[in-house]
């Protein structure tokens, strides 16, 4: 896809690695459902995912993740592809199954040992082991006991979190203990989007509670078992806009930014559910014991933002809960997701995030753009868009350093094309085109300027 007119309008006109630190972090994220495949290899049973995928009309291409990229067996590959591309860190999740494939409590040493090869294989290439300890592939057996509704969940997933990092600490210092709790518990359970597939607003909320109360009682036993441990949450959040002046869109955006932004800021900062929330969702609350408030508050090292598009609220009566309505601003640029291209909201994010809380080091731990890549016959994969994309948005990712956010690190998302959730084969986000029938890797135009950029020759 060329660069438009409007594109090249807001192209930086200068821009070089040498314009961040030489510490900063450069890397891409992957997920293990995503791409790992080898779904009842060694040991691993389904997750929730697994079972969605076997539902009827739950992914739009009617496929599964089964064998996704095999990474499971072509790992060496993608992590040499991240090296090639000159990142040093590497953020991938761990798939709870394969560590607990059932309810009995007894780890799964051939689970244990490929993450250690996995580990082991990142640090051989010179990439900094950033692990994701749930990026929403819950256990099937736990979710016909109740999932993340459960407060037993919780207690499965610390004991689950003490054994990998027991496992792995002494070669991983960053870990992330939840990926987006806002898909974990809205999507799964209000809108139905992902797994479980529930719609059913008290049950999200219980469910959002339960997932950061298990990230406030994870800190210390990460801590505990991993000397020198940095611990953090990736958070998708996203900057809001009034659908119009009037004050009925004005309180729409307030009320959306409190469930989609603060009600997972707030906590993690020691202030709480936000006051307006609680008044608003008063019959849909979950239980609070005296002490949870205190754990998801326990203090964290890093924040994780996850970054892709603002969200446009207008007030919608008809609506409930909340009363409101995403709006779709005709004439913005989109990505092939129709997810609006906006590389300033980041800034205005990172800005947000810095003003209203207490100083924290940020990540920016996803961040990337979906696009309907062809392979031309030549054999190259010519996404300027997704280029671009990246362009304008480490520009914009740079104006907020500037302006003294704290951040430390960068994650494109994603390293190679996946299985993209409910949407199955039907996006890409890579850096690197996969050819789901040969499992052939093509670097894109968008990865070969990321090696360019971190050579330092952009």
């Amino acid at each position: 896809m060329p660069t438009d007119a409007n594109n090249l309008s807001q192209m930086p006109s200068s821009f070089a690695r040498a314009d961040f630190p030489s510490d900063f972090v450069w890397g891409c994220s992957t997920s293990s459902f995503q791409i790992e495949g080898g779904a009842t290899v060694d040991g691993r049973t389904p997750s929730i995912w697994d079972h969605f995928c076997q539902t009827p009309g739950k992914i739009r291409d009617a496929s599964n993740a089964e064998i996704a990229c095999d990474h499971y067996h072509r790992w060496p590959e993608d992590l040499d592809l991240a090296k090639q591309i000159g990142m040093n860190a590497y953020r991938f999740s761990i798939a709870w199954t394969r560590i607990f494939p059932d309810v009995s409590g007894v780890p799964n040493q051939a689970g244990l040992d490929f993450y250690s090869r996995l580990v082991d294989g990142m640090l051989a290439r010179g990439l900094d082991p950033w692990a994701t300890l749930y990026h929403w592939d819950l256990p099937q057996y736990l979710q016909e006991i109740g999932g993340w509704e459960n407060r037993a969940t919780i207690d499965a997933y610390l004991v689950y979190v003490d054994t990998v990092t027991r496992h792995l600490g002494d070669r991983i210092q960053n870990w992330i203990t939840h990926n987006e709790p806002w898909c974990t518990a809205m999507h799964g359970n209000w809108d139905g989007m992902h797994a479980p597939g529930q719609k059913n607003f008290k049950a999200a909320l219980l469910v959002a509670h339960h997932v950061m109360l298990s990230h406030g009682l994870a800190v210390p036993i990460i801590r505990k078992n991993v000397a020198h441990a940095k611990v953090g949450i990736a958070l998708s959040l996203h900057p809001l806009r009034p659908a119009s002046s009037s004050e009925t869109d004005l309180a729409a955006m307030q009320r959306h930014d409190g469930l989609r932004n603060r009600w997972f800021l707030d906590p993690l900062f020691g202030r709480g559910y936000p006051i307006d929330i609680l008044a608003h969702c008063a019959n849909d609350l979950p239980t609070i014991r005296p002490s949870d408030m205190a754990a998801i508050a326990t203090p964290i090292d890093f924040l994780g933002v996850n970054y892709y598009f603002p969200e446009t609220i207008a007030s919608a009566p008809d609506c409930p809960p909340l009363h409101t309505r995403l709006e779709e601003v005709a004439g913005r640029e989109r990505t092939g997701f129709g997810w609006e291209v906006a590389p300033d909201g980041m800034r205005e994010l990172l800005q947000r995030i810095a003003n209203d809380y207490p100083a924290i080091p940020i990540y920016l731990t996803e961040n990337g753009a979906s696009y309907e890549d062809v392979m031309d016959a030549d054999g190259s994969v010519q996404d300027c868009a997704r280029r671009d994309y990246f362009i304008r948005h480490l520009a914009s990712l740079q104006r907020a350093r500037e302006a003294g956010v704290d951040v430390r690190g960068y994650f494109a998302w994603s390293l190679i094309d996946n299985f993209e959730w409910a949407e199955g084969y039907m996006r890409r986000f890579g850096l690197v085109y996969v050819d789901f029938q040969t499992q052939q890797r093509t670097m894109k135009q968008s990865g070969h300027w990321f090696r360019t950029f971190l050579r330092g020759a952009a």
